[in-house]
């Protein structure tokens, strides 16, 4: 309604401009054309006549226009009916004088009517113009009323839409990901093989995974290989604040794939809709449920030779409706992990196909220093890496480009305004090198790739550890040494000053959590192997709201002592290496602090001279 009368509030003031100039216009042209010259009688017509002063004289019905010889203008009345020439000679002029003159006779034009015609129709065709818009916004609110209901997805991939299709090589790695949907696009290409022997294709595939993993591109790739239309929507699309058109869109969005089957309907993030029923706030009838309810309907009518298949994405299968899961709707779920090097390196050649790259990028080191990175991740990283390249304005993009953008993408910009004290500075190189002399002595512990004391994002200083080898699984000693080179910039801090900053909070932090997930999760601990994280999450409430747990006070307190005990483990293990390795530390800190930067080849040349 607010935007009707906006659009209506803006039309009405075109109108009255309009009408504006208009009646503007016409005032003018009346002013100029309908002025009357100096009007005169008879009789002086007559005397001017007998004396020679008039050059033009134009008859035009009752009035006399007079052009004089000095070209001035003069106009005259006479009676309607009586003539010229004899009206004249009345009045006194003389004949021969009259025939003298250039005599005009024209037909008598009334412009007043016209006129007239035109100011009263003006008004008439403003406020028709003014009802037209008024009922065309009505006509207009009432197409969206009834619009209210339809569904609002995206449809990608239809026959001749002159868009560039996406396909399985479009997307690197997840290859057990796609001979899965491999078999979906040969049932949408051809469905009359798989019904011949009886077979029933999958209603729904739920594609769950870590954020960032490639689960939108995938789907639009099945779509691609397929050549089908793909009905692409999110989960909160669906909710509005009325009751019913949710459910209403819901069948809005599966009667429109009918009319295009076979095709593909894409929910992306499910759980928006798709939580346990019955956990909320909002009763059964909330309209979330309801939504909900009308999908599964909607998938439990599916024919066995309806070519429809719904993909649905999301980042937490944990909390959907067991009734989504079931076989008969969502019969196959697909988990995308996270890429490993080599696949990294397959994604950097993908998503930097079409940049200008110079000849000495090697993206197989860019892969090994991206652990843990998503595909979003390293299209995230190629695309910093191109702003690099065009900020330096080089026409090519270099391995330091990818190398820097690294760091960005990891820790954040680099904050080049940031100035520190020197004590601070001193400080910060010895925290980063306890954690890089901890990390080099133990053997369990990742290898250095680059320390840094320039501030970046949040953090004053940053050490990156490159695993040798990328592992889905950890002992507990593994845990150990990675508490205890959190804790060496903690130990070093405390040898070196005596005392401690707020440095290590960031370090505390995570190593903490490290400690408690060997005690509650993985029975790493004097517990035992019990499971104890009972603490579920409220589906609507959030994560910081647990539950009631599933041990008792005193196991609780158990577990705070062990969580400390791991704790103290990892310090006593960093503080004793940092002591026998005093003399690494103050050159690795000293080193810091005179270049700022120190990258893995410096590094070990420096470990190797102090531990010879």
């Amino acid at each position: 309604m607010k935007k009707i009368t906006k659009t209506l509030s803006k039309n009405v003031g075109v109108f009255l401009l309009f009408f504006l100039v208009i009646v503007t216009l016409f005032g003018i042209i009346a002013s100029d054309s309908f002025q009357k010259p100096e009007e005169i009688s008879l009789r002086l017509l007559a005397e001017q006549i007998n004396e020679e002063k008039i050059k033009h004289i134009t008859v035009r019905g009752t009035e006399i226009e007079i052009l004089y010889k000095d070209e001035s203008k003069a106009v005259a009345k006479k009676e309607e009916r009586a003539e010229f020439v004899p009206s004249m000679k009345d009045w006194g002029a003389e004949e021969s004088k009259i025939h003298l003159l250039d005599v005009d006779y024209q037909r008598e034009q009334d412009w007043s009517p016209l006129l007239t015609l035109l100011i009263i129709s003006l008004p008439i065709i403003f406020i028709f113009f003014i009802f037209r818009s008024v009922f065309k916004q009505a006509k207009g609110g009432a197409m969206q009323a009834l619009d209210f209901s339809k569904a609002k997805a995206r449809l990608v991939g239809d026959k001749d839409d002159g868009k560039e299709k996406i396909s399985f090589d479009d997307v690197a790695g997840l290859e057990e990901s796609k001979e899965e949907l491999k078999e979906i696009v040969e049932f949408l290409k051809d469905p009359k093989r798989f019904l011949k022997l009886g077979a029933r294709i999958p209603k729904g595939v739920l594609l769950t995974g870590a954020p960032g993993t490639g689960k939108t591109l995938l789907a639009r790739a099945t779509a691609g290989e397929a050549s089908v239309p793909f009905f692409e929507i999110s989960g909160s699309e669906f909710i509005e604040l009325f009751v019913g058109v949710g459910s209403g869109r819901v069948r809005d969005l599966f009667n429109n794939a009918k009319s295009k089957q076979p095709c593909i309907i894409y929910i992306d993030e499910l759980d928006a809709i798709g939580r346990a029923r019955g956990a909320g706030l909002g009763g059964g009838h909330d309209e979330r449920e309801q939504t909900l309810n009308q999908i599964l309907s909607e998938m439990d009518g599916f024919q066995q030779d309806t070519q429809i298949v719904v993909l649905a994405s999301t980042n937490r299968p944990d909390v959907l409706d067991s009734a989504l899961l079931r076989p008969g709707r969502f019969d196959r779920k697909i988990v995308l992990d996270l890429p490993d090097k080599k696949t990294r390196e397959k994604m950097l050649k993908i998503h930097s196909k079409k940049m200008p790259l110079s000849s000495g990028v090697d993206f197989k080191e860019v892969a090994e220093r991206t652990p843990g990175f998503s595909g979003a991740d390293i299209s995230n990283l190629t695309n910093e890496a191109a702003i690099f390249a065009a900020r330096k304005r080089k026409s090519k993009i270099s391995q330091s480009d990818f190398l820097e953008s690294i760091e960005k993408v990891l820790l954040g910009p680099e904050r080049k305004n940031y100035t520190i004290s020197k004590k601070e500075k001193e400080i910060t190189a010895y925290h980063e090198a306890g954690h890089a002399v901890v990390s080099s002595f133990l053997p369990e512990a990742e290898p250095v790739r680059k320390i840094s004391i320039v501030s970046r994002g949040q953090v004053g200083g940053y050490t990156i550890k490159i695993p040798s080898e990328e592992s889905r699984t950890k002992r507990k000693s593994e845990f150990i040494s990675e508490m205890a080179v959190l804790m060496g910039g903690y130990c070093a801090e405390k040898l070196a000053f005596k005392e401690i900053s707020t440095g290590a909070v960031n370090d505390l932090e995570r190593a903490s959590k490290y400690a408690r997930k060997l005690v509650k999760e993985f029975g790493m601990s004097a517990l035992g192997p019990v499971h104890y994280g009972g603490e579920k999450e409220h589906i609507f409430l959030g994560r910081d709201m647990p539950s009631e747990k599933n041990y008792s006070e005193e196991t609780a307190s158990k577990i705070d002592k062990e969580v400390s005990s791991f704790i103290r483990e990892a310090e006593k293990k960093a503080d004793l290496l940092l002591k026998k390795q005093k003399k690494s530390l103050d050159t690795v800190a000293k080193h810091l602090m005179e270049n700022e930067t120190i990258e893995r080849k410096e590094y070990e040349k420096l470990i190797k001279k102090e531990t010879k």
